[in-house]
């Protein structure tokens, strides 16, 4: 605890060594400056998107960065042995000692055979299950629809006539319903006294005999069984041929239930009654008609139909009800045992007879049995998973098997092959003489060097020049997609990586290393080109897009974007080499949705770390920028209490210049933010600048009245603008903008003013270095567009009533003063770019000082 005082005394004195080094560097430089002749210089660090300082790349940074990567992405070029499989053995190898010694190649062909030996794991199926139940549904449907037209069985009350007798009135020949129609006829002439005493006495053969009589005497095909009848009249005037099967029906036991159950209800209530018995029993048979005629029309359309039998229209409706259900629920039973391919039909059918019998009506088992045949088909499917789950872990508890190695004895002779057998006994004794295979890693030295070579090349090619902290920055960020590689994961950080680089460096930098990334983890490491071309598609994405997004949030839907670009191309690549279809679309399935999630935990990483590499390696992004030029951040709060004046002065340099630089294709985002700052030291005495006096005096002519002391206050506010900025922990690129838009210009009110002191007072002495900044001159466009906006406010605010012609001369007489001064020569703009700025400026003035209607004016009413 005693040490922490010191240690924190001692960090401050070296923080304020460093502070005066760099003050007095700069104040060397300054004065080292000629008249008319500019040196290049630069604030320290800065550093802007579109036109950087060029740091040449070092020799060191370049062997560094070949010597990372062939160190990472080698890692299998380390530890080769030197004897290998399928090679002569140099000389006659003997066992050190007596050891055990697996035999892998016979351990792996045992578990190969338990593996294959295992009994699959068979789940159901529901898609087939579900198909079973709609194709059972379809046929019982079909059967309702046919019943439906035979009526509801049975039709009459149960207690007159029985089920079996209802059964066979409405299913018997017309040849019989009319028997049974006569019989009825006679019985009832009989009971009226019609017949004679002669035919009550006769017998059973004369009653026969007697109904052929009568079956000859009436003409039954003239009047239809519907119309019959009943009132006073005979029960039904009948004619039919005599056959010899008429004089049988009383033999039939069907026939002459169904008359005694007839006669029976007529004796028991009236004729009239048994008239409308018999209107009903006519109607059924209607309808039962229709329904074996829709059966053969069936029968005719599909001759292996389930319903080819008429038996299932005998069921009565309570029974056909407890059919349905009875197969409904021996279907679901049986399919949820399972039905396996390849199982016999008649175990099928024995099953199926099993459930049935418990379930339906004794009569309806036939139907049922049939109807289930019918649709049951396998439902069982091999699962896959858990198949090989059970197959793993059969496999895996075979025991390896060992075999015994004695001391001395020969491993492999000279000369002879080695194979895979005595390559596992020489591993085992470690005799297998592992070494570093340097040829290879050359080889892929030489791909690293080429690789960092191309970037070299593009880095030289595109706008932005290069810090050596820049590309520490993109190497650390390349080591980390092989380095993942290396712990045996494929999910790496190419996602990470694409939306870093793109977001600090631009697209061309970004894709240019995913790009180079991608061929050198081709050549050197062991993963898939799947993987890979995934992996890269979201690193090409990130890299594209992050520079144009200008805020968190849309830094955040890129994320999910990459990530849904990561997966799907995985999974596309798959189906288009046919690996996802059948039972591995499961796992290809879930792999895509192991690199989509992937490329979105490495993004969220990427986004997590942005802001600290930004601190730390000193960047800026646009969203960076976008943040920085928030009117809430406290400098830009206390510029705006503290001098009013100077912050409304800043802003409108801030469009002025904003203007130029779209126009110039500059980084807007960067000028505004570094205009927003560019005069925050005037904070250290704002009443020395006459846009914060108000109309007060001014301090220079009442209190000061020394130009060489206003000159140092006026210089003032750019070093402790630079104080302030360092403070805050501004990028250095928007620091630069505090010294460079002032550049080396002459303060010419007070050199002006001194030198008329001077020749009133020949003693005194007038160096122009005195009244000049300390520099340096502008570096870059976005710092030299605002120099000329700063210069050309006070004249354009100063105008009033000036047509366009007269403010576009005075601003590019600022602006030549400007160029002639030799404050441009560093910046990279162009005499034909200065003219458009010109123009650019006095359109913005027009659109601040536009004219307006001039209103009468009002008098106050008394």
């Amino acid at each position: 605890m005693k040490t922490q005082p010191f240690l924190q005394s001692l960090t401050q004195q070296i923080t304020y060594c460093r502070q005066r080094y760099q003050a007095l560097s700069r104040l060397y430089l300054s004065k080292s400056t000629v008249k008319g002749r500019h040196r290049k210089q630069r604030a320290p660090n800065s550093k802007t998107a579109a036109s950087c300082t060029n740091a040449k790349p070092s020799p060191v940074v370049f062997a560094i960065a070949v010597v990372c990567l062939t160190g990472i992405m080698g890692q299998n070029l380390y530890n080769q042995p030197q004897l290998k499989i399928g090679t002569a053995a140099p000389e006659t190898i003997r066992a050190p000692y007596t050891t055990l010694i697996e035999d892998q190649n016979k351990t792996e062909a045992q578990r190969k055979d338990a593996s294959k030996g295992f009994v699959p794991v068979l789940m159901v199926d529901k898609s087939i299950n579900k198909q079973i139940n709609q194709n059972l549904q379809q046929l019982l449907d079909r059967g309702n629809e046919i019943r439906a037209s035979a009526g509801s069985f049975p039709f009459f009350d149960t207690f007159v006539l029985s089920v079996s007798s209802q059964r066979f009135l409405r299913s018997c020949t017309e040849l019989e319903w009319q028997a049974v129609l006569l019989t009825l006829e006679h019985t009832n002439r009989h009971k009226s006294g019609v017949l004679t005493q002669k035919h009550k006495s006769i017998s059973k053969a004369n009653m026969k005999r007697s109904y052929a009589e009568n079956i000859t005497a009436f003409p039954l095909h003239r009047i239809p069984a519907s119309s019959l009848p009943m009132s006073e009249n005979p029960l039904l005037p009948v004619s039919s041929p005599p056959d010899a099967k008429s004089l049988d029906f009383f033999q039939k036991a069907d026939f002459t239930q169904a008359v005694a159950e007839l006669e029976a209800y007529r004796l028991k209530t009236s004729t009239q009654n048994l008239s409308s018995l018999l209107v009903k029993i006519s109607q059924a048979r209607q309808g039962y008609a229709q329904a074996k005629a829709k059966l053969v029309q069936l029968l005719s359309e599909n001759s292996e139909t389930e319903y080819e039998l008429a038996s299932f229209l005998d069921l009565s409706d309570e029974d056909w009800a407890k059919t349905q259900m009875g197969i409904k629920l021996s279907a679901e039973r049986i399919l949820t045992q399972g039905i396996p391919p390849g199982l016999p039909p008649s175990i099928l059918d024995n099953a199926v007879k099993l459930h049935v019998q418990n379930l339906v009506p004794k009569q309806a088992e036939p139907l049922a049995n049939k109807l289930l045949l019918a649709v049951l088909v396998p439902n069982l499917k091999k699962d896959e998973q858990q198949t090989k789950l059970q197959a793993e872990q059969a496999a895996a508890e075979v025991k390896p098997v060992m075999v015994a190695v004695g001391q001395g004895e020969v491993i492999v002779r000279k000369g002879q092959q080695i194979t895979a057998w005595h390559f596992d006994v020489l591993e085992h004794y470690h005799l297998v003489r592992r070494e570093v295979n340097w040829l290879g890693l050359m080889y892929l030295g030489g791909a690293v060097s080429c690789a960092v070579g191309i970037f070299t090349v593009v880095e030289h090619r595109i706008k932005c020049q290069w810090r050596q902290s820049d590309r520490l920055l993109v190497l650390l960020l390349s080591l980390t997609t092989p380095l993942v590689v290396t712990m045996g994961t494929p999910y790496t950080t190419w996602s990470g990586v694409g939306l870093l680089l793109g977001s600090f460096y631009g697209a061309t930098s970004g894709v240019t290393v995913v790009g180079l990334l991608a061929a050198l983890l081709a050549i050197s490491l062991d993963i898939s080109n799947t993987s890979l071309v995934a992996g890269a598609a979201g690193g090409i994405l990130g890299s594209c897009m992050a520079h144009r997004l200008r805020s968190r949030e849309e830094l955040a839907l890129l994320s999910v974007a990459i990530a849904f670009t990561e997966g799907s191309i995985y999974l596309v690549i798959q189906i288009f080499l046919g690996a996802a279809f059948g039972p591995f679309f499961y796992v290809v399935l879930k792999e895509a949705g192991f690199f989509a999630l992937s490329g979105l935990v490495w993004s969220i990483v990427a986004l997590g770390l942005s802001p600290y590499l930004e601190k730390l390696f000193d960047l800026v992004t646009p969203i960076r920028l976008a943040e920085l030029a928030s009117p809430n951040r406290p400098l830009l709060k206390r510029l705006a209490t503290e001098a009013p004046g100077t912050f409304q002065h800043t802003l409108f340099v801030a469009t002025l210049a904003e203007a130029a630089a779209k126009e110039l294709r500059c980084n807007v985002e960067l000028v505004r933010a570094g205009t927003l700052y560019h005069d925050i030291g005037k904070m250290h005495d704002p009443l020395a600048f006459i846009e914060n006096q108000m109309g007060g005096p001014n301090k220079h002519d009442t209190e000061i009245k020394d130009p060489w002391q206003s000159a140092d206050i006026i210089k003032k506010h750019v070093s402790e603008g630079l104080a302030m900025a360092r403070k805050h922990s501004l990028p250095s690129s928007i620091q630069a903008f505090i010294p460079e838009h002032q550049g080396t210009m002459q303060i010419a009110y007070f050199y002006h003013q001194a030198q008329q002191m001077a020749k009133e007072d020949p003693s005194l002495t007038v160096e122009e270095a005195d009244f000049r900044y300390d520099g340096p001159i502008p570096q870059s466009r976005e710092t030299g567009i605002v120099m000329l906006a700063d210069s050309c406010e006070a004249a354009l605010r100063s105008l009033k009533d000036a047509t366009r012609d007269q403010a576009l001369t005075i601003v590019n007489n600022i602006l030549r003063a400007r160029w002639q001064d030799n404050q441009m020569v560093d910046s990279g703009l162009t005499r034909e770019e200065m003219t458009k700025i010109a123009e650019i400026f006095v359109e913005v003035w027009q659109q601040f000082h536009h004219k307006r209607i001039a209103y009468p004016k009002l008098k106050a009413s008394s």
